[in-house]
């Protein structure tokens, strides 16, 4: 199957890169249906049923979905195959919503959040494996704005055209997101068990993923606050909210990625919990016009993206510390969810007690003010694990000439060969066996030959442990935020 579709996807495409396209086409498809996405919204109100009904199940089985499949996805294939199983998965129950309302809706959206819960989880292979660990940062981002902008064109597709169409268009995604996965690897190029002797320091490392974990789940109480107090309160005003919705989310991502590598992002967590406040306050205090809406919106959503990007890529330096990469994203992600679901059900709550939205808004506020208080102890508690983190530390952008002097001081220092030192050279560029061998002009038998060598010398087991050599043979520059 792998070796037919060679011909019609093209060959330029690296893993780093196909990994970001198969997380952005079935990730936006999450965002636009089951995770409380306006497919599933438009399609409730062409039956004149209340999509609520379905919102707590679904992001309960997301969350399970999530937290479950670290379980028994523990090498790359079966992540590879849990991926392609849950994308045609999710194609068929697809299908159900064609149809009219039943109990079929109910179990559909249940399994498709739990499968896609397990895929999502599982990409934690290709993103630890694929991406060089300073970079982790620039592929999350790239991911989250690709599915928000494809969320947006599925939103504005369900709203101004029809909802099956928006159905359709979300499953021809899904399909795409099929084919470009039958492209992953499935060998573990760069993701290799730990030696025995080292695994107990790494395993042991629970209190920074915690704590981590902790902050997602308060940070996010209020993304479920928005959901159930911001949302409703500008319904009316559809023509504006199915697109603007996550401008200033995808905008704030790019931002934050574009970022000279010396710039303190610290601050910027600072100013992005101030815009969760004042978004909060200026929802309290203005009307419901357009104008209003821009405001609270631009904001809320803007700090979203400075804060969605921070965890998630926390979260994926911390895969080096662990054995089971699915196993760390899906207790990280299933954070989140748990968040926005007790957001939601805080929110529904009060508003339905009180009928007014002035108790959610004070209670925004009081999240904020917790946010503020953890976010100092996390940062202490992460920066003594995680310490070349571009949120945590800051490192001046190497030139051409620096990164070939610390490649001939690893060739040196490690003995390598000319040759170990080109393919080592190509390797933590993020080049796979098959672009070295290309590059090269040998066989891929033989870059792993000489892969193989390069790590009994350097005493690794992966690429990114390599890189994490390369990076502690840097001078002592880092600047401690």
């Amino acid at each position: 199957m792998e070796s037919r579709m060679d011909k019609y996807l093209p060959m330029a495409i690296d893993n780093r890169r196909l990994s970001i396209i198969v997380f952005s086409l079935f990730f936006s498809w999450l965002l636009a249906f089951p995770f409380e996405g306006r497919i599933l919204y438009a399609l409730a109100d062409v039956h004149n049923i209340s999509p609520h009904s379905f919102v707590f199940g679904t992001m309960a089985a997301h969350f399970v979905g999530l937290l479950l499949s670290g379980a028994f996805v523990r090498t790359m294939r079966t992540a590879k195959k849990l991926m392609l199983f849950s994308i045609v998965f999710c194609v068929v129950v697809s299908c159900v919503f064609f149809f009219p309302p039943s109990f079929l809706w109910t179990a559909a959206l249940l399994a498709a959040a739990f499968m896609v819960g397990c895929c999502v989880a599982a990409w934690g292979y290709y993103f630890k494996g694929y991406t060089p660990k300073n970079e982790r940062i620039k592929t999350m981002a790239d991911g989250l704005i690709c599915s928000n902008i494809l969320m947006i064109l599925l939103n504005m597709v369900a709203i101004h055209v029809s909802p099956y169409a928006g159905l359709g268009f979300s499953m021809l995604l899904l399909v795409m997101a099929f084919l470009f996965a039958l492209r992953l690897p499935k060998e573990e190029e760069s993701v290799s068990p730990l030696p025995f002797e080292q695994r107990e320091n790494h395993v042991g490392k629970v209190g920074p993923l915690a704590f981590l974990c902790l902050f997602i789940v308060v940070i996010t109480i209020n993304s479920g606050l928005m959901y159930q107090v911001q949302g409703p309160a500008f319904a009316h005003l559809e023509w504006l909210t199915s697109w603007y919705w996550a401008i200033p989310y995808i905008i704030a991502l790019f931002i934050m990625r574009n970022l000279p590598r010396t710039t303190s992002r610290v601050y910027i967590l600072y100013v992005a919990i101030a815009m969760i406040g004042f978004s909060f306050i200026a929802f309290l205090v203005l009307d419901r016009s357009w104008v209003s809406y821009l405001v609270v919106n631009t904001l809320m959503l803007g700090a979203c993206g400075v804060y969605d990007l921070f965890w998630w890529s926390i979260l994926g330096e911390m895969l080096d510390l662990y054995k089971n990469p699915a196993r760390i994203m899906g207790i990280g992600l299933s954070a989140n969810v748990l968040g926005v679901m007790l957001g939601g059900l805080i929110g529904n709550g009060i508003t339905a007690s009180s009928g007014h939205n002035q108790n959610p808004t004070m209670l925004a506020l009081g999240v904020v003010c917790i946010t503020l208080v953890l976010l100092p102890p996390l940062h202490k508690h992460l920066t003594t694990q995680l310490k070349s983190h571009i949120y945590l530390t800051t490192l001046p952008e190497m030139p051409t000439q620096e990164q070939t002097q610390l490649m001939v001081n690893l060739s040196v220092a490690q003995k390598l060969t000319v040759r170990e030192g080109e393919i080592a050279t190509l390797l933590l560029k993020g080049k796979t066996y098959r672009m070295i061998a290309g590059e090269l002009h040998v066989s891929e038998n033989t870059v792993k030959t000489h892969v193989k060598n390069i790590y009994s010398k350097t005493g690794v087991q992966s690429r990114s442990e390599l890189m994490n050599l390369l990076l502690d043979m840097q001078p002592s520059e880092t600047i401690k935020l």
